[in-house]
């Protein structure tokens, strides 16, 4: 390129001297078409450097041979990827490669930037709107009996406001991703407009080729009742959903350690809303404005929550062995003995298993196991059951869940009496628990040993508020009585007082 002054001395003398290109050409011993470009040039923005393709005979011909390699390597962990080193030699082994291994590193160096864009690692600046809000899982420490344990918690960020809400659950599966996000739905009253994902397995089931997404049946139903659109960040790209990312170590650390101690998972959530709520009493780390104020623009711009609440459940059809006992997802439940060989169609929330009748009347109702080969037995349907084998009844584990004043009481029940009593039990543990039976059994024994039926009267009384009553204290006061005395001195003075007379 020539310099400044030359092309002004060309533009001044073709452009305002009228000398000719050759000319001009010959004074300044160059080519007439560089004159002419110059004089004629009406254009000098900057331009970008266009880069050259220059020939490269030695890698040339392999270049599409460690483009394959590279590709291959890429679906791999980072530990178990070829070195440059490694691809120079394999190329030397396998093909007769006669270049440098510089050549080689040169090469894999620009092609991985090219590939994968890793030369930045930057995260794309995506606009934070109103109403938005993204979804991820975390997990913390707990202490659950005096035993640490690890469970996941549900975060909904709004990247607008820098706001968030956060809901610990047993597990992170289809049931428990559905009822957090439910569950924070209908405590904001709100829907966010948009929400991103990962590809979370309850919600994507395959991705597609075109970048789009198969989506499980219970979370495209659970869209739909919502009304929300989803966006997906790309496989392997989680810095698209940067914000939730940042929230679920935020929400670990500040929140959740050190360990916590669980006794009831639903109180404990409970506490968690006042928690998120009273952290918006803070500045935004860029606008300045609490956060509280801005999540109020984040509330305006959601959607109203529909008239009805999604219930976040799935129905599965499983066969009973011949004890009547089903598995769910490698665990045992018990449903009742004529289930047994049959098959029974099970209702599954994130914590409740529950079999039903063909009719969808509930036989037992189960909590969720969470872990492998545990079983949860309920009694109640067996004991009618039991009543014909009333033998049995000590070699059982709900003997040894019964209060002490029943086992008592079976102890020293005849033959005649445990049946009429474990039918008893059955109908009254479909809708009490044994506190109640209980205490009719401790009121019908104060006068020794009870009958069936004396506790079975005791507990409807109960029940129906009939039982023991305050003594009834009169309202005025009554006169001292004479205390009465047993003997024969009546008669003596009554033979008295007739001699006297």
């Amino acid at each position: 390129m020539l310099a400044v002054a030359e092309i002004n001395y060309i533009r001044h003398e073709v452009n305002k001297k009228g000398t000719s290109y050759s000319e001009v050409a010959k004074k300044m011993d160059i080519d007439s078409r560089t004159v002419k470009k110059y004089a004629d040039l009406e254009d000098f923005s900057p331009q970008a450097k266009v880069k050259q393709d220059r020939p490269s005979p030695v890698m040339g011909p392999v270049k599409h041979i460690v483009d394959e390699w590279l590709l291959e390597d890429f679906k791999k962990k980072r530990k178990f990827r070829r070195t440059a080193k490694r691809i120079w030699e394999q190329l030397k082994e396998d093909f007769d490669f006669e270049g440098s291994d510089r050549t080689v590193r040169s090469y894999v160096s620009s092609r991985k930037k090219e590939l994968l864009n890793e030369s930045s690692q930057v995260s794309l600046p995506l606009e934070a709107r109103p109403g938005t809000a993204q979804v991820d899982f975390g997990e913390a420490p707990f202490k659950y009996q005096g035993e640490e344990m690890v469970l996941p918690y549900l975060v909904l960020s709004f990247p607008y406001s820098n706001s968030f809400y956060f809901q610990v659950f047993p597990s992170q599966n289809r049931e428990c991703f559905l009822e957090g996000l439910k569950r924070i739905f209908h405590y904001i009253n709100r829907v966010p407009k948009t929400i991103r994902f990962d590809n979370l397995s309850p919600a994507v089931k395959k991705v597609l080729p075109n970048g789009e997404r198969q989506l499980t049946e219970e979370f495209q139903n659970f869209v739909l009742h919502y009304g929300f659109e989803c966006e997906f960040c790309n496989p392997n790209s989680g810095n698209e959903k940067g914000h939730v990312e940042a929230m679920v170590k935020y929400v670990r650390n500040n929140f959740l350690l050190p360990s916590l101690p669980v006794l009831d998972l639903d109180k404990l959530n409970m506490e968690f809303w006042s928690k998120a709520e009273k952290d918006r009493n803070r500045k935004h780390y860029e606008k300045e404005t609490l956060i509280a104020q801005l999540f109020k623009e984040d509330m305006e711009h959601c959607l109203l929550l529909p008239s009805k609440e999604y219930q976040c459940v799935r129905y599965e059809t499983v066969k009973a062995d011949k004890y009547g006992y089903i598995k769910v997802e490698k665990n045992i439940y018990s449903t009742s003995p004529r289930f047994a060989l049959s098959k029974v169609l099970v209702r599954i929330t994130y914590n409740k298993v529950d079999s039903l009748t063909d009719e969808h009347q509930l036989v037992v109702s189960h909590s969720r196991l969470y872990g492998q080969y545990r079983k949860s037995m309920k009694w109640q349907p067996y004991l009618n059951l039991m009543a014909k084998r009333p033998l049995a009844l000590k070699y059982t584990s709900f003997y040894e869940q019964m209060p002490t004043e029943w086992q008592t009481y079976f102890h020293s029940c005849t033959a005649t009496e445990k049946p009429e009593a474990l039918k008893l039990l059955s109908t009254v543990l479909k809708e009490h628990d044994f506190t109640r039976i209980t205490e009719a059994l401790a009121i019908a024994s104060e006068r020794g040993h009870p009958s069936v039926e004396s506790i079975k009267q005791v507990f409807y009384q109960l029940i129906n508020g009939r039982g023991h009553r305050a003594d009834i204290q009169p309202k005025f006061s009554l006169p001292d009585m004479p205390q009465a005395e047993r003997g024969l001195n009546h008669y003596d003075q009554l033979l008295k007082a007739v001699e006297l007379n």
